[in-house]
């Protein structure tokens, strides 16, 4: 007899997902991972501090108020620190007994500690006294997330060259910033930081950021980046940083020096595996300390599962947790659906920035006929009422058969908007459901209904001139 049917090592979205949809399956369920990481890094170190942290200076410097009460507008003039984490720390402590309370209420075994595979079924826990716990399982799911990973060039010291886990134990808001690496994770706190008056330099090696987005829509948040004060350094790389007595000189491979009071890289993110001694379950992971499945989300050894960031791309929370749940099914032989193909994505970027489906430069490679409809929040009430005058709304819509092929949203509530798009697409529906729907007035949603009209009038004047 096994201690459990289903053991899951690390309690982030997707770990957290896998036990409770076991547990509901009427399985007896364990998880582990330590006291003091219950939620995993979503909860603890990334997604919800950094996005909590971002609502804190948006409301903290009054930047969204500034176009109504002018650019002088703050709510608190001496912002530091401790105005960031008291709130931060709030909401993790709230997140985590959320958690704790879910993983109770569904009889879900916490086993406080860090695990190892002792043999394919068998996991060693240690870290809560001086013996190694063992427990044994018939199915096993992996969902230890990432860790920043930190190039052996660098010489981190976590006050002046940081990764993006340092960030919420700084000691003070630096007056200048160097953030190396335009992914997801250094532009969102590029722009937090510019909100707050730091003066940043963005460093990237590739010739531009978030090459996965509209291009438009890219090119907006730059403009606002630079209305920050935000510098670009594109197709630059970083040959050394040298510690200095105040801050750090970031030197590049062109010569340029950047003096900065810190220096935080954003040089993606490394599994972590390297603790688990996959080779006693008779797995490896790549140099990246990512593991491979299948479309089931099982690994090598069929009874061991592996979800979330610890799989590679795309890991988000909100994908996590789906594939949590989808592998805790399978391992429970329930059937259950696949995950929809029309996934959202979002970056909480100041503006944000979110999308649905394909891009302009996506099908116009695949040579996929598009029409374009726009809509912009400063033709809208509700963005004169709330001071948004750049966000703006792309719809793209097939000139064959009109159905949605992308939305891509920029600006206030971007990642909440996105998702009527989502279920248009989901459901199949066209562009006419838009044009035809009615949405409360004034709202940001209307911007649905002005960009479906302004795509199927394009669409009409060629009918006509073809006609």
């Amino acid at each position: 007899m096994n201690d459990f049917d289903l053991l899951v090592l690390g309690s982030g979205p997707g770990g957290q997902r896998a036990a409770i949809a076991a547990a509901k399956l009427g399985r007896k369920v364990g998880i582990v991972d330590r006291r003091d990481m219950i939620g995993g890094v979503c909860i603890n170190t990334g997604t919800i501090p950094s996005k909590t942290m971002r609502e804190a200076v948006l409301y903290l410097t009054g930047l969204n108020q500034r176009e109504l009460y002018g650019q002088s507008y703050r709510v608190k003039d001496d912002i530091t620190v401790a105005d960031l984490g008291m709130r931060t720390q709030h909401v993790i402590g709230r997140e985590t007994d959320v958690i704790r309370s879910q993983l109770a209420r569904n009889h879900v075994t916490v086993l406080s500690g860090t695990g190892r595979f002792l043999e394919p079924n068998t996991i060693g826990i240690s870290g809560t006294g001086d013996r190694e716990q063992k427990v044994t399982a018939e199915r096993i799911v992996i969902a230890t997330g990432t860790t920043p990973a930190r190039p052996d060039t660098v010489d981190f010291d976590d006050r002046t060259i940081i990764d993006s886990d340092g960030i919420i134990h700084m000691d003070r808001i630096p007056e200048t910033m160097v953030v190396v690496g335009a992914g997801v994770i250094g532009i969102e706190y590029a722009s937090m930081f510019a909100a707050l008056g730091t003066k940043v330099t963005v460093v990237e090696r590739r010739e531009r950021m978030l090459d996965f987005c509209d291009l438009e829509i890219v090119e907006a948040l730059k403009y606002h980046l630079r209305d920050l004060a935000v510098t670009f350094r594109f197709r630059e790389s970083v040959a050394s940083v040298e510690r200095m007595e105040r801050g750090a000189i970031t030197v590049l491979e062109s010569g340029k020096r950047i003096p900065a009071d810190t220096v935080m890289y954003s040089a993606g993110r490394q599994g972590m595996t390297g603790d688990l001694c996959l080779d006693a379950a008779g797995l490896t992971a790549d140099h990246r300390g990512r593991i491979k499945v299948d479309e089931n989300y099982r690994t090598g050894v069929p009874h061991v599962y592996a979800v979330g960031d610890v799989i590679g791309f795309p890991s988000l929370a909100a994908t996590s947790m789906e594939q949590g749940r989808l592998a805790a099914h399978h391992a429970c032989g329930e059937p259950v659906a696949e995950i929809h193909e029309t996934q959202p994505i979002g970056i909480y970027t100041i503006p944000e920035i979110s999308f649905v489906g394909r891009t302009e430069d996506a099908l116009t490679e695949a040579k996929v006929p598009f029409e374009v409809g726009v809509s912009r929040y400063r033709e809208l009430a509700r963005g004169q009422i709330i001071g948004d005058s750049y966000g703006m709304l792309k719809l793209l819509v097939s000139s064959e058969d009109r159905r949605l092929l992308g939305v891509h949203v920029f600006g206030t509530g971007a990642t909440e908007l996105v998702h009527i798009g989502q279920t248009v697409m989901g459901c199949g529906g066209t562009v006419d459901y838009l044009v035809n729907a009615v949405f409360n007035y004034p709202t940001l949603a209307e911007s649905y209904k002005v960009a479906a009209l302004d795509a199927m009038n394009k669409m009409r004047h060629i009918a006509r001139l073809s006609g």
